[in-house]
Order: structure tokens, then C-alpha cells, then sequence
């Protein structure tokens, strides 16, 4: 089968390897569209320490269900399917208790880290475990069903800290997932959301998901202008989408008292965070890790237009022009969002 392999840091091959065969509760998946993530692109270049080459990577994906393995009940070759992204085995403590994000055996597809390497969807074909899968509705592109994945990571980040409809939301990183918190937040009925990016054009993007209020904070004194937008309180949940300190640092200031900040950007692999305003103002910090069954909420928000994420989708290629695929995202000088390969 074709496949994207990144070779060494931020060198792609479209080469030959064996196709898979599934396994014993595994469905083979002819993949149909699989998104480049903004962690492939962090991971491309060995930043991340989660993408050692080579390593087939890819995890936003959709497909049509090619061939079912051994013990394989409910589904058939034929049927649209797309898949979480992380691989859980179902049995351990943590799954039983629905947190399979932090299954103790967890992989996640495309990654390749020290502690394990498991192939991912930049290929024709991918073996999936049936535990995994989700039909795909008729009315959802096989492209929308490539943005499942992170939709359902913005839902399980809203759903981390306790909300109420007068909350006011800061979101600090205005990229897909943040842009999709947004979305996530106006499903929970949050109206007073405050969107921080240094990008206009992402500024514009979360504005229409339903952001009441945006914040360049290239131009302008994010905190300063938060603290005006709350009558000097202070936010009552932040959301960090980005992962470096100086974004924390915003998402945790800006917040009242007693106030929640999730952080769900994991950019550095440390950061400077203000303790003593984290404790002296009991400040709630809420880490937010993939997704943890928020998948067919998400799927329905999607098929009955509730979210709507076509206005993300910026442009779909071929497997074949990968390599400049992601050099084109890595640059950012096109304000791409989320690129879609197609095998």
C-alpha cells in the first residue's frame, strides 16, 4: 500500500509498505481522508520528542471498513466508519471507569515516542480495533468525519471544569481546537466567551463558532483588555490552547478568584507557570487529554449542523503531495487551518 512516511525530521516519502492485516477484534480500514494535525507538524521536526523517525504518522481520519478480523460482530467491509485516535485496551482500571485517555496501555495512532510506535492513517490502509470505531452518518463527509477527533477533544476540555450559562470563557489560542472550544462552549449554552489569538484572521474564525469578544494580543494588552471586558473580575474559566508559558501565564491571570483554567495545549514539554496567583487565589488548574468517549456527541453535533466545521477545512491533496503539505502548514505564512490528505 502507498504511504506518507516521515523518513527523518521534516523529510516525507511516499513509499510502498506491506498492508496490514487485522487482527483478532481489528477492522482493516480503507482510509478516505486523514487531516494533518498541528501536533504531526510540532512532531515533524522532533520538538515534541512523540514523532521519532520513521514513523507512519496521522490520526484524524475517516474510512469505509475493508475487511473485519477474527471476532468482529458489529461491523461489515462497506460500512463508513471513522475511529478515536487513541488506542485503549479496555480492561484496566481507568477504562472501566470510562477514562480510556488514560488507559494504562494507551497509544495513540501515528506516534512514535519512546514508549511505543504505532502506525497511523497517512496510508491506504490502517488496522483499527473494533472497540475503536464509529459509524459514519450518511450526511457527514468523509472529510468532516477527518474532524471528529478534534471536536471531541474540545468537548472533553469543556466538559473538565463545572460551568454554568453566565460564565465568562476566555480561550487563549484561537487555532482548530481552540477555535472548536468555542464551538464546544456554545453547546453548553456559554454565551460571554473571549477569544486571544496574535492572528486576525483565526480572531475572525472563533468570532463566527460564537465568540462574543476577540483579543490580538500582538496588538493589544490581553490582560488588560480581558479584565475591561469583566468589569475588572477577572474570567471564570480559562482555556489554554496553546502549551508555552507565556500563554498560561495569561490563562491563568486573567482569571477571577476561585476561577478554572484547562490547559490543553502541550506545545513545550515545561512551562513557567505563577504559582503563588495560583495559590494565593485558589485557582483551579484542569489538565486535558484527548478525548475520553466524546465521540458520538460529537458525531451528532456534526451530522445535525449544530457545529458546523467546513469553514476549518482550508484545502484537501492528494497522499502524494503530503511532503508539501506540511512544509506549507510549518511555514504559515497561508493561514492554512487543517489540511486534508486523501490516499
Amino acid at each position: 500500500m502507498k504511504a506518507l512516511v516521515m523518513t527523518d525530521y521534516n523529510k516525507f516519502e511516499l513509499t510502498d509498505l506491506e498492508k496490514p492485516s487485522p487482527g483478532k477484534g481489528e477492522v482493516l480500514v480503507r482510509v478516505k481522508a486523514c487531516a494533518i494535525c498541528g501536533s504531526d507538524v510540532h512532531g515533524a521536526d522532533g520538538s515534541t520528542g512523540r514523532r521519532i523517525p520513521p514513523v507512519l504518522m496521522g490520526h484524524e481520519a475517516s474510512g469505509v471498513v475493508e475487511e473485519i478480523g477474527e471476532g468482529v460482530t458489529d461491523y461489515s467491509p462497506g460500512m463508513r466508519v471513522t475511529f478515536d485516535s487513541t488506542s485503549y485496551c479496555g480492561v484496566c482500571a481507568f477504562c472501566k471507569a470510562g477514562e480510556v485517555n488514560l488507559c494504562d496501555d494507551r497509544e495513540v495512532f501515528g506516534v512514535s515516542c519512546a514508549e511505543y510506535r504505532k502506525d497511523g492513517a497517512f496510508a491506504e490502509y490502517v488496522a483499527v480495533g473494533e472497540r475503536l470505531l464509529y459509524p459514519l452518518p450518511d450526511n457527514v463527509t468523509f472529510e468532516q468525519g477527518a474532524m471528529i477527533e478534534p471536536l471531541a477533544i474540545a468537548l472533553h476540555a469543556v466538559g473538565r471544569p463545572a460551568l454554568r450559562p453566565t460564565d465568562t470563557a476566555v480561550i487563549v489560542g484561537s487555532g482548530i481546537i481552540g477555535q472548536l472550544i468555542v464551538a464546544a462552549l456554545k453547546t453548553r449554552k456559554i454565551n460571554d466567551i473571549i477569544a486571544v489569538d496574535i492572528d486576525d484572521g483565526r480572531l475572525a474564525a472563533a468570532a463566527k463558532f460564537g465568540a462574543s469578544h476577540t483579543v490580538n494580543s500582538a496588538s493589544a494588552d490581553a490582560y488588560a483588555e480581558i479584565m475591561k471586558l469583566t468589569g475588572n473580575k477577572g474570567a471564570d474559566v480559562s482555556f489554554e490552547a496553546v502549551g508555552i508559558s507565556e500563554t498560561v501565564g495569561l490563562a491563568v491571570n486573567c482569571l477571577r478568584k476561585g476561577g478554572s483554567a484547562v490547559w490543553v495545549g502541550n506545545l513545550a514539554k515545561s512551562v513557567d507557570a505563577p504559582l503563588q496567583s495560583i495559590v494565593t487565589r485558589q485557582i483551579s488548574i484542569f489538565g486535558s487529554c484527548a478525548c475520553a468517549g466524546e465521540y458520538a456527541e460529537s458525531l451528532e453535533l456534526i451530522s445535525g449542523g449544530a457545529v458546523s466545521v467546513d469553514a476549518l477545512l482550508s484545502l484537501t491533496a492528494p497522499l502524494s503531495e503530503g511532503a508539501s503539505m506540511f512544509a506549507r502548514l510549518k511555514s504559515g505564512k497561508e493561514n492554512l487551518l487543517k489540511v486534508v490528505l486523501i490516499p
